[in-house]
């Protein structure tokens, strides 16, 4: 493709492999500085003997550099490996550790949470980032960023997840650099006097100063909570039914400040300083009002991630836009990834990252194409149509990674974007000019009248869409082999429409029978399969097996392992779930299972393969490992903490396998 004749694009794509390689290798980073230290000779010499014809050494040189560089940044940023790093000291003991607050997470119903950076430890200047859990506290103040603590504790490793296909929590703080956590009550932390402050720090506080200065308005609780997402990129007041019908309406995108946002603003104040072109030099002040306008919006979004990534890529487009050069936008996309990345790799990782620009490379690449599939002559059809070429564009781009992530697709996503998109600029032009005259506190009730009723009829149009059900495909299995074969067959679809000639044809077929045999294989395999999984909740006995595409669920309570059981469903593609009650006896395979629950009956089988205790029986059980002289113990999530120690204790004694689902996870009977 054309776009691969571009240097950018080139190195961009190398220095995303060496990040991945690197990640999940975690080289150490001292070995790729040394190797690149070793090659800058070496292409000083290349640059200076390359030849017209022959190998390509200058190219192949920094090609592998560009690698090198990925993979030592990547390892860098994590730092785990660096002497510094508290990682590399005694964590079994409690420590006196100086903190900083890098980022408030959103809290959940038990505990505020927070992304801290390490200042020392025990005096020592040390180096990371660890997860600070404060159980939720209505009388303790809220921590801030920029805030510098000091507390005694021991840190704790980060539980991987406890039942089969849950989000795993603890891979996604890995990727963000985030290996521990520390759980501490909010009276054991000592604040820290004038502590040092941050460009972070500050968009942050004044991001909160702006919320506050809105809750003063009277705006509607679900309009401030809209309006604090679409302007703010604050989303923790949302609530759940809200967030639901953007979802529900592919329109989820409108709540996250991110590129959709921030290209509208672009062509907003490049619109408004127009007059500024007839000064002497007026397009270079143009270009430098229109930057320092989209970080001062950055900033008071308070420079999130997805912000700063938006800002950035558009940065590039706005010196583009100044050139007025004919750029190849793969060019500017490539130098603003390479660019962010450059400086914080960790965010390759990140959904929003990966979704972003897949949005904008589709869009990019297929909007073009479908203007010249059809122009239409009438201005108001050539508009929308247009406007569904975007949302067509953008939409095939993240769909594979929705599909790989979210397991639904939302059919009528383009009548909401038809719907929003068009009046978007007003929207956040018309935010932003709330947001000024509500710090200067000469904001009119007039405007904030006719700004609630503009974001409560937005969410009347979203409620709408989202309600119509039978457009919202939900449940859908999707892998990551998946994933990748449904990009190649993405763009070999698009290549093929663009050029239909009998290359193209073939790599498109070859890519959809390459999907559908996965496909079949994976149907096969699972109609060969037969599984037994023990699963962890608090409070509940949960019991999923499976044959085929039929699942029996065995549980003491049904309603609330409903989220446990779609997780599972949706990844095994399983089609028919049927729900029992508990047995205390059972054989699958020639294997028997005896359950006992708090009545403590006793089986009446002399041998039993697997026992599992439920609901904290008051039993002596060593009586029992010799009455019915079990192979493997198994205790679930409904028994008290106590009681499985005390189990856990007497089958190490007596040298039987004992597992404990609240500390090692869901277990997977053996049925061979």
């Amino acid at each position: 493709m054309r776009f691969f004749d571009f240097v950018s694009i080139r190195l961009t794509l190398c220095l995303v492999a060496g990040i991945i390689l690197g990640f999940y290798l975690e080289i150490a980073p001292l070995a790729p500085f040394y190797a690149i230290l070793g090659l800058l000779p070496l292409l000083y010499w290349s640059n200076i003997k390359q030849a017209r014809k022959g190998v390509p050494y200058f190219e192949l040189t920094t090609i592998l550099l560009t690698f090198l560089l990925g993979v030592f940044i990547v390892n860098l940023s994590q730092s785990k490996h660096l002497d510094h790093h508290y990682a590399q000291t005694d964590l079994k003991t409690q420590k006196m550790w100086e903190i900083k607050v890098r980022e408030v997470l959103k809290p959940n119903p038990f505990s505020q949470r927070y992304v801290v950076e390490v200042l020392s430890l025990e005096k020592k200047h040390a180096s990371g980032k660890i997860l600070l859990n404060i159980p939720t506290d209505s009388t303790s103040k809220k921590l801030k960023v920029d805030d510098e603590l000091f507390l005694f504790a021991k840190v704790e490793n980060i539980n991987p997840p406890l039942n089969p296909h849950q989000f795993d929590y603890k891979d996604f703080l890995k990727k963000q650099g985030v290996y521990h956590q520390i759980r501490i009550k909010a009276t054991q932390l000592l604040p820290k006097e004038n502590p040092s402050s941050t460009l972070m720090g500050m968009a942050s506080n004044f991001r909160e100063d702006i919320i506050s200065g809105l809750q003063q308005e009277n705006f509607g609780t679900e309009e401030l909570a809209v309006i604090q997402a679409l302007l703010l990129g604050q989303r923790d007041d949302i609530s759940e039914s809200t967030y639901n019908n953007y979802k529900d309406a592919g329109a989820i995108h409108i709540l996250a400040v991110s590129g959709l946002h921030v290209g509208i603003l672009l062509l907003l104040f490049q619109f408004l300083l127009t007059p500024l072109e007839r000064l002497p030099k007026g397009k270079a002040l143009k270009l430098v009002c229109v930057v320092l306008m989209l970080w001062g919006y950055a900033f008071i979004a308070g420079l999130s991630p997805s912000i700063v990534r938006a800002v950035t890529m558009f940065t590039f487009v706005a010196y583009a836009m100044y050139l007025n050069r004919p750029t190849n936008s793969f060019n500017i996309v490539a130098l603003s990834m390479f660019f962010i990345l450059l400086v914080k790799p960790l965010f390759l990782f990140q959904v929003g990252f990966q979704m972003s620009y897949a949005a904008v490379l589709a869009i990019v690449w297929i909007y073009p194409k479908l203007q010249r599939f059809w122009f239409p002559d009438n201005l108001l059809i050539r508009k929308t149509w247009q406007l569904l070429s975007v949302s067509i564009a953008a939409q095939l781009g993240v769909l594979p990674i929705s599909l790989y992530y979210f397991h639904q697709f939302p059919a009528l996503f383009f009548v909401s974007n038809l719907l929003i998109i068009p009046f978007l600029g007003i929207i956040l032009g018309m935010g932003i000019l709330v947001i000024v005259l509500s710090q200067g506190s000469i904001l009119p009730g007039f405007l904030v009248k006719i700004y609630n009723i503009i974001i409560k009829t937005m969410n009347s149009i979203i409620s709408w869409v989202a309600r119509q059900e039978g457009f919202v495909i939900r449940d859908i299995p999707f892998d990551s082999v998946q994933l990748f074969v449904g990009y190649i067959s993405l763009i070999a679809l698009v290549v093929f429409l663009s050029k239909p000639k009998k290359k193209n044809t073939l790599v498109f077929l070859a890519s959809i029978i390459i999907f559908q045999s996965w496909t079949i294989w994976k149907q096969f395999h699972q109609k060969q399969k037969e599984t037994l999984i023990l699963a962890h909740q608090n409070r509940n006995t949960l019991l999923l097996h499976q044959t085929g595409n039929v699942m029996n669920v065995y549980e003491t309570d049904s309603i609330i392992s409903n989220r446990i059981i779609n997780d599972f469903s949706v990844a095994e593609n399983v089609t028919s779930i049927s729900h029992d009650q508990l047995q205390h006896s059972f054989d699958i395979n020639s294997r028997n299972f005896y359950i006992m629950d708090s009545l403590a009956i006793y089986p009446q089988k002399k041998q039993v393969d697997f026992l599992l205790l439920t609901q904290s029986p008051k039993i002596n059980l060593e009586r029992l490992i010799d009455s019915i002289h079990p192979k493997t113990i198994l205790a679930d999530g409904s028994n008290y903490k106590s009681y499985i120690s005390r189990w856990k204790q007497t089958c190490h004694k007596k040298e039987i396998p004992f597992h404990n689902t609240g500390e090692k996870g869901f277990y997977v009977f053996d049925l061979d």
